[in-house]
């Protein structure tokens, strides 16, 4: 008998796992939020992920259950379990990607390094902390943040007065850091674990823009330090999937834990073209505990550039006439700021993989 997935999330991490699952002779079915999704090639229910009954009807109609994003409530996740249904990652470990606070403390606990942080739920322990950190401190919504939402730099308790009076906030030192980096991995419910190399994320406006794998200048301690760090955080924290643990490299040689995302990532777009194994396939191994697949490059370099706004058709030609950069659109309805896709090149010198791939991106820039 053939082996269902059920993605909930109709977004493009669901429709880039579609050609792999097609690969590995695997049926792939999609619980999207609304009509005409990004995976809507793949969408066989439409409802509301926050609603236990929408989501134990389809999870019905699959072998195991897997994510585009972490927004799905734990009251939802728990019941599935409590109904046998196989979720990856389950809600133990989902919980620490979706509640930031939860996550700041049991890394702490860990002894894994994060940035000065506490909590705060009043203006007045918001300022002490600012005090503490030489007036300047980012303050962060503990849920539903993402791509710079919910997350403001501050030096006065009065520039969140607005999000006082609905729980604790977490407030974080502001770090100086040299560059951002991502750690991605997959991890099965056996344990096995592997990892792709630490790439350099690079951030416009809170949104990941580019991604240069792998990261220059990171052989030896940084990505020694990257993978024992992302290795720690899947095994404490009982993982499955795919897992990306963004991190900052600090101007004091620090490398901090900055975000988790226990899904496929947009750092980990360029293994599509530039890798062995993409993330999307081996997500889908991972969390059928299928043996996991080659990590190792395929180029030197990879480059990935996102392109937001939309993929006006009439451009395509132009941004293939690199032949060796590799397009991919994501079927959404055009939207200033919005990611609609990314082109990958591949090659030996990374300073012409970085034109290549920027200039084939920017031919769909308005």
């Amino acid at each position: 008998m053939t082996v269902r997935v059920g993605v909930i999330g109709g977004g493009q991490l669901a429709r880039m796992m579609v050609p792999p699952a097609i690969e590995l002779g695997l049926k792939i079915s999609v619980l999207a939020e609304s009509e005409g999704s990004s995976a809507g090639i793949a969408a066989t229910a439409v409802g509301d992920y926050r609603d236990a009954q929408t989501v134990l009807d389809f999870a019905e109609t699959v072998d195991v259950v897997t994510f585009d994003h972490e927004h799905v409530p734990q009251e939802v996740l728990r019941a599935l379990v409590d109904a046998g249904v196989a979720v990856h990652p389950g809600p133990d470990a989902l919980l620490y990607a979706q509640d930031k606070l939860r996550m700041r403390e049991r890394l702490s606990q860990l002894g894994l390094p994060v940035p000065g942080w506490a909590a705060v739920e009043t203006p007045s322990a918001l300022d002490a902390f600012l005090a503490e950190y030489g007036g300047r401190a980012v303050v962060k919504t503990p849920r539903g943040g993402y791509d710079g939402k919910g997350v403001r730099v501050v030096s006065s308790a009065t520039e969140v007065a607005d999000w006082f009076g609905d729980g604790p906030l977490l407030v974080e030192e502001l770090v100086s850091f040299r560059r951002e980096l991502s750690q991605v991995l997959a991890r099965r419910p056996s344990g096995e674990i592997a990892l792709w190399p630490v790439v350099e994320s690079i951030q416009r406006d809170g949104v990941c823009a580019e991604v240069i794998a792998p990261a220059p200048a990171s052989a030896g301690r940084v990505a020694d330090m990257a993978a024992d760090i992302a290795t720690a955080v899947a095994e404490n924290l009982g993982v499955t999937g795919v897992l990306a643990v963004e991190l900052f490299e600090t101007t004091d040689d620090r490398i901090l834990v900055n975000e988790l995302a226990m899904r496929p990532h947009n750092s980990g777009h360029w293994t599509i073209d530039g890798s062995t194994t993409s993330q999307f396939e081996q997500h889908l191994r991972a969390v059928l505990d299928l043996p996991l697949g080659a990590t190792g490059c395929r180029d030197p370099w990879s480059v990935m550039v996102n392109i937001f706004g939309g993929l006006a058709p009439e451009r395509m030609p132009l941004a293939l006439a690199d032949p060796t950069a590799k397009v991919h659109g994501y079927g959404k309805e055009p939207r200033p700021g919005r990611k609609a896709g990314h082109v990958t090149a591949g090659g030996e010198d990374l300073d012409d993989v970085v034109f290549r791939a920027r200039a084939a991106a920017a031919i769909f820039e308005d």
